[in-house]
């Protein structure tokens, strides 16, 4: 199997690419147009610089060779989605090319190859319902700033290239240059692919439009992989074709033949000048890229030990990162149980209310205290989550709280096996269930230790005592 991607990525910029109309999501249908974007004769388009920057941006963070001089071109088509009959978008001289993105699977680094990285506008959207005949038409999205990344054929799975599209989702949104809800549009993909035997030459490559969902691509690449080798197995050929995958279905059904670049009739945009870009501000724009979260797993699992799945679940959100190594920056504790307690106890109450990690009000400082209280065994496990729960709701300290509730844990041995003595005394059928083999009975008699103490023993060293208990004759 190779596949190759087209990623369509909108850019969050306050105006679109082209004129001065509002870039935003939802809106009333066809407010949020004008004259430019609606391709009236007589109109101008201006480009909107801040694009230029957002794609060179990712240009960089791909590790592409930026073009200081390029241009804009023409790409004509017809579609009722598309006022102008043209797409404004580029051709030969691309703002980005030649660059590479590493991606993880299965715990192992692959390199795929980045062709290009080019600036376009978006088209309008095609409504259908139930509740009128044809279709109508929005046109709040034409005009709205497009980035597409395309791949060289090196994806080699479904796995691959669902990881790829992770990574690069990932990335635009820690760059700040869209928000990459696909639930709203703002990334989708074209999917090329095709089949071949190894040793022989690529086959014939099918294209997908438009999959507006990560899994979505997943389903579409096997099913498409599915059939071409169904029908070279049953000695037919595959055309060059483009083909729409529908996901309520799970297959998907012609709706052309191939076009090549001389069917799009491409020339240079005459109403737009040449782009040009001068190497201050390049420099500029590359010193702003932060650590990137494909770099960023890789690190959490060399450096600090954070298994990969966990790794992945931290950095898919840039707040969650953050206030991870704040937390380990804040005190000497084992980074995986700081990470245990960012994606259990705080992205619970994250999900549970729909605030922020800043809304919340438990600050890295207290969170690593009370990591390290844990740690210390100064506390026990029920009596940390009773300390986080606490703090949610005031401006006291790990320690203040411990000392007002009482939960500091019982580690003398003289007190524990007082406790560990009359549990044992009390439950005579346990251990004998024990010395009959039944091994889970410790766990009761922990948990009855625990219940005497009042959460407050120590249960390592009392499930050592019973143990003493236990193993004799």
């Amino acid at each position: 199997m190779i596949v190759g991607l087209e990623v369509h990525c909108e850019l969050n910029t306050k105006t679109k690419i082209y004129c001065s109309c509002r870039n935003s999501f939802g809106a009333e249908v066809n407010s949020q147009c004008c004259s430019v974007c609606m391709g009236m004769p007589g109109t101008l388009p201006t480009l909107n610089e801040k694009v230029v920057d957002y794609a060179v941006k990712m240009g960089y963070a791909l590790n592409c060779s930026i073009n200081p001089v390029s241009k804009q071109d023409r790409k004509n088509y017809f579609y009722p989605d598309l006022p102008k009959a043209y797409q404004i978008s580029q051709f030969d001289i691309p703002l980005c090319e030649n660059g590479h993105l590493d991606i993880l699977v299965d715990g192992k680094e692959k390199r795929i190859g980045i062709t290009r990285i080019h600036i376009e506008e978006d088209a309008g959207k095609l409504i259908h319902d139930e509740s009128f005949a044809g279709t109508l038409v929005d046109f709040n999205r034409c005009g709205v700033p497009l980035i597409e990344i395309v791949s060289e054929p090196d994806l080699r799975s479904s796995a691959e290239a669902k990881a790829y599209l992770d990574t690069i989702r990932e990335i635009v949104i820690y760059l700040g240059i869209s928000d990459g809800k696909m639930q709203e549009g703002s990334i989708r993909c074209d999917i090329n692919v095709s089949v071949h035997k190894p040793g022989e030459p690529f086959g014939t490559r099918v294209e997908m439009k438009n999959v507006n969902t990560f899994s979505g691509a997943v389903r579409a690449i096997e099913y498409e992989a599915a059939r071409q080798i169904e029908v070279l197995e049953n000695g037919g050929t595959i055309s060059q074709e483009t083909r729409r995958w529908d996901d309520l279905k799970g297959c998907n059904f012609l709706l052309r033949s191939k076009e090549d670049a001389q069917d799009y009739r491409y020339f240079p945009e005459p109403d737009l000048s040449t782009i040009v870009l001068d190497e201050e501000h390049l420099a500029e724009l590359k010193a702003s890229i932060p650590e990137l979260p494909n770099k960023k797993v890789v690190r959490y699992m060399q450096t600090l030990s954070i298994p990969e799945e966990d790794a992945r679940l931290l950095v898919e959100s840039v707040e969650k990162a953050a206030y991870f190594e704040e937390i380990i920056a804040a005190g000497k504790i084992v980074p995986k149980d700081a990470a245990n307690w960012v994606l259990g106890a705080v992205s619970r109450v994250i999900n549970e209310t729909g605030k922020s990690i800043a809304e919340i009000g438990v600050s890295a400082e207290k969170m690593a205290k009370l990591i390290e209280m844990l740690e210390k065994k100064e506390i026990s496990s029920s009596a940390g989550s009773t300390v986080f729960e606490e703090m949610l709701h005031s401006d006291k300290t790990p320690a203040d709280i411990v000392a007002e509730k009482g939960l500091a844990q019982v580690s003398d041995q003289d007190v524990l096996q007082q406790i560990v003595d009359q549990v044992a005394a009390a439950n005579q059928k346990s251990i004998d269930d024990y010395r009959g083999g039944k091994t889970n009975a410790l766990g009761f008699l922990v948990g009855q230790c625990m219940k005497a103490s009042k959460g407050k023993g120590n249960p390592a060293i009392m499930r050592e005592m019973l143990l003493k208990i236990l193993e004799q004759n």
